[in-house]
């Protein structure tokens, strides 16, 4: 069984690494501008052509051979200083996002703007990794802040092949396709390990390495214990029938007043329409505005300096502040930039670290098949449509329930459980857990307590939820009958995520 892991741990850059760090940034959102220029240009050509399938649509191949050709003029020398992956995958992203937009799955595509677009690139090839330190591709050996969290290649303690088992070749002598590699890699021994690519990535002044890993693991045992019902909320994050409760902590609100100060600092740090440029201090101006005096003593380098300037041009200089949109901007407005992004990423390891403990604790990672839940049943939420009542969306998207069912849905794969989706429409708050009938009048939000008419139940509503959805796995076929007088029939159906997890299901009925 083939698996894919990421490791992500922040870097410990010096100054010369930092500024290739930025150099590939810069040349990855270069190049998916280009590309996405020229995409359209070709469009409209294509459009306004009496002919249109004579003009091709420029794929990512295609502007890749203009950006090599690129590299080799004066004005875009800088392209050849960084790794070519960066560039390479920039347009593959570009790609992927037309093919998101025509499955009406995105928003059209739009040019990345420095500063404002996440500084991210990616890298592949000879990546190597120590106790404290990860080998990248032009970057070289680059220092980590944590240590021995990223399994390692190096050392007495290497877990990973330095140098993987070698594809073979087909019979004409061409090189495998993708799918004939990963066939190839079924037949590799067990816990075979080997670094795939690496992504590093830049959040306010931090710099992160992801680091991808693909292992060959045994096919985990097929979990054999109850079914459990989740309901996810905002009050509570997620309210399990095994009575486990994952509280919600509540990142954005808890860190709403200092995010609004901050974001009220950077507005005052902005001077207003009209106002004079900043000015500068007293020893900028009188370093830059000294006439030239020969006899003044200067040392060696700097009479050599003054020479090479003289002999140059008068040119007005241009700033890039002023070409990027932010002239007239201080060191104390970038400042209070970097607080904002130091207190998002706050908020976000807080939601995310919430997450991944509530996703490993239900699906009760590292125990025996007997102790891990062989199915667990959640509900198929429509998170864009609750999205639109205004008065919670922000409670809504601070939850994280898209990420909650994604980490939910890999490792119940990893751990052998079978993971399935409740019908949108099953009224799982407002059923009865216990006699199974519906209430005569609807139930509003504010209501936190479930109260029976018939048999007089008393119980906390998400529990309830939660109660209902493992009924809907455990139930017979005379319960799925009486039920079935309330509720549509079609609603009490249950829809599995992956056919590898319908697979364990039917296993364990056997």
């Amino acid at each position: 069984m083939e698996v894919l892991t990421g490791y992500k741990t922040e870097l410990k850059l010096d100054n010369k690494q930092r500024t290739l760090c930025q150099k590939h940034a810069g040349a990855a959102r270069f190049t998916y501008n280009f590309g996405l220029v020229r995409k359209q240009e070709e469009a409209k050509k294509r459009k306004e052509a009496a002919d249109p399938s004579t003009i091709k649509i420029p794929t990512a191949k295609d502007l890749h051979k203009e950006i090599v050709k690129l590299k080799h003029t004066p004005e875009k020398n800088w392209l050849a200083e960084v790794s070519k992956c960066a560039p390479q995958q920039a347009l593959r992203d570009l790609d992927s996002a037309y093919q998101r937009f025509f499955k009406k799955q995105s928003k059209y595509p739009k040019l990345k703007k420095k500063g404002k677009s996440q500084d991210s690139f990616y890298l592949e090839g000879a990546i190597h990794v120590g106790d404290t330190w990860v080998q990248l591709p032009v970057l070289g050996k680059v220092a980590l802040h944590e240590k021995n969290y990223i399994p390692t290649d190096t050392g007495e303690g290497a877990t990973v092949l330095r140098e993987p088992p070698t594809y073979s070749k087909n019979t004409n002598g061409t090189n495998k396709n993708a799918a004939e590699r990963k066939k190839e890699r079924e037949h590799w021994p067990i816990g075979t390990r080997e670094f795939v690519s690496a992504t590093v990535s830049r959040q306010g002044e931090h710099w992160f390495v992801s680091v991808l890993l693909r292992e060959q693991i045994a096919p985990m045992e097929p979990a054999i214990g109850d079914v459990v019902g989740i309901d996810l909320g905002i009050k509570e994050m997620a309210v399990c029938s095994n009575a486990f409760t994952a509280h919600n902590p509540k990142a954005l609100r808890g860190r709403m007043k200092a995010l609004k100060r901050a974001q009220k600092h950077v507005s005052r740090t902005l001077p207003k329409a009209g106002a004079p440029p900043i000015k500068k201090s007293r020893r900028q101006r009188k370093k830059k505005d000294r006439p030239y005096d020969p006899n003044r003593k200067r040392s060696e380098r700097r009479l050599k300096q003054w020479a090479k300037a003289a002999l140059k041009p008068a040119v007005t200089p241009v700033a890039s502040s002023a070409l990027s949109g932010t002239a007239n901007q201080g060191k104390n407005r970038l400042k209070a930039k970097h607080k904002i992004a130091a207190i998002h990423k706050r908020i976000a390891d807080m939601r995310k670290n919430a997450l991944h403990q509530a996703t490993s604790r239900i699906t009760a990672k590292a125990k025996l098949s007997g102790e891990r839940p062989k199915a667990l049943i959640i509900e198929d939420l429509n998170r864009k449509g609750m999205m639109q009542n205004h008065k919670l969306a922000q409670a809504i998207a601070d939850v994280g329930m898209y990420e909650f069912e994604r980490q939910l849905t890999y490792k119940c794969e990893q751990q052998g459980i079978a993971l399935y989706k409740a019908h949108p429409f099953f009224p799982s708050t407002q059923l009865c857990s216990g006699c199974h009938t519906m209430p005569t009048k609807h139930l509003d939000l504010s209501v936190r307590t479930y109260v029976c008419e018939h048999c007089g139940l008393v119980l906390d509503r998400d529990r309830n939820a939660a109660y209902n959805l493992r009924w809907l796995y455990t139930a017979s076929t005379a319960e799925m009958d009486a039920c079935g007088e309330i509720v549509s029939p079609r609603v009490l159906a249950l829809v599995a995520v992956s056919k590898k997890q319908e697979w364990n299901t039917e296993e364990d009925s056997a």
